[in-house]
């Protein structure tokens, strides 16, 4: 893939879903990273789940922005699937690197509310991209519009690890059509209108302040209340852990790197667009990982030293639109960065675990 790299030095940073787990530690990543940059932000607030965790994710951007001399950061309130509210932004701010992570997450909840992923995942996407292709009609466009993927897109792929060279084409969810679809508008509009564009396959990611409607976080708060938790699949799931951290490491080593159009094999012109894998590539056993998950809410006193677990289990079948495994390969990655997570899953459970304690204690 040709490439060429991009100064982060006055330049303008659109993040959407802003207030969510990974634009929020993004943003404050690039806050800490030295350069005198112009942050902005962009989020919904909706009530998916608990706003006021939102609430303290900016709270925390606020901190770091304002100790971060050289740094400006605006945010605002709205929808990706609000084409005025968009365009707007984009007019005022003229943005020249644009990190799209707003979206309706999670796979079961697409079986619940399958509007929701309609209006933000294709409608709101499409607004972003729009957007980007304005950007060219008076000059220079948009640099980098770099974009969240999900490793869902493999669906029910029997080769493991996944590579991106893998056919994604037979989703078992909503949510991951949704991001399947993602992929391939982007890379039209790479196509047609030039932009360089990056897609990123994030592989369950978890740390402190995580989504409430992940496994990790949903079962804190179920023992935490003395009930049972329910382990999908008997306990026959393998999931390629993801630690925050090493996520937007990837996302800001990738921002930093526009991709450019090439010539394919049969000659054939190729355009600047490109997609990677960010996962731990090392899968963990669902019932390993409600071990070591125990044994951490136990040592930052969570729970009570003296908790019985066994008697809040429970193993049941698994669910629709769920995989047994997901399983990253990121040798991409790593050859074109040189980088690849390496946070173990207890590290990042006993981070989590002690930022929960003192977040709700």
């Amino acid at each position: 893939m040709n490439r060429k790299k991009l100064d982060f030095e006055k330049k303008t940073v659109l993040v959407t879903g802003c207030a969510g787990f990974i634009g929020s530690n993004l943003i404050i990543r690039l806050a800490k990273s030295g350069y005198g940059i112009n942050l902005i932000g962009i989020d919904d607030l909706n009530d998916y789940y608990d706003v006021e965790l939102k609430k303290y994710r900016l709270r925390e951007i606020e901190k770091a922005t304002e100790k971060a001399k050289k740094v400006s950061w605006r945010f605002m309130k709205g929808s990706i699937a609000d084409k005025e509210f968009i365009d707007e932004i984009f007019k005022r701010y003229k943005p020249e690197i644009v990190v799209n992570l707003a979206a309706q997450a999670g796979v079961r909840y697409s079986l619940v509310d399958p509007d929701s992923y309609i209006e933000s995942n294709i409608i709101g996407f499409f607004h972003i991209l729009e957007a980007c292709r304005h950007t060219y009609e008076n000059g220079d466009g948009v640099k980098h519009f770099v974009y969240a993927s999900s490793s869902s897109v493999y669906g029910m792929n029997k080769k493991f690890p996944y590579s991106t060279q893998d056919m994604t084409d037979s989703p078992v969810s909503l949510y991951a059509a949704t991001k399947k679809s993602n992929e391939l508008m982007a890379y039209a509009y790479s196509k047609l209108y030039g932009i360089p564009c990056t897609g990123l396959r994030f592989f369950t990611v978890f740390g402190p302040a995580g989504r409430p409607d992940m496994a990790y976080f949903q079962f804190t708060d179920q023992l935490r209340r003395g009930e049972t938790i329910r382990i999908f699949n008997y306990g026959n799931c393998k999931r390629d852990f993801t630690y925050i951290d090493d996520i937007v490491e990837g996302v800001v080593r990738v921002m930093a790197d526009i991709p450019e159009g090439r010539t394919g094999e049969g000659g054939e012109p190729l355009p600047p667009c490109r997609v990677y894998n960010i996962g731990n590539s090392r899968p963990e056993n669902l019932l390993d990982f409600v071990e070591i998950l125990q044994q951490e809410l136990v040592r930052a006193k969570v729970l009570p030293y003296d908790f019985n677990f066994d008697k809040h289990k429970e193993l049941v079948p698994m669910q629709p639109g769920d995989v047994p495994v997901t399983y990253a390969d990121v040798s991409e990655l790593e050859h074109d960065f040189g980088f690849r997570p390496k946070t173990d899953l207890r590290a990042g459970l006993r981070a989590f675990a002690e930022w929960y304690q003192s977040y709700y204690a």
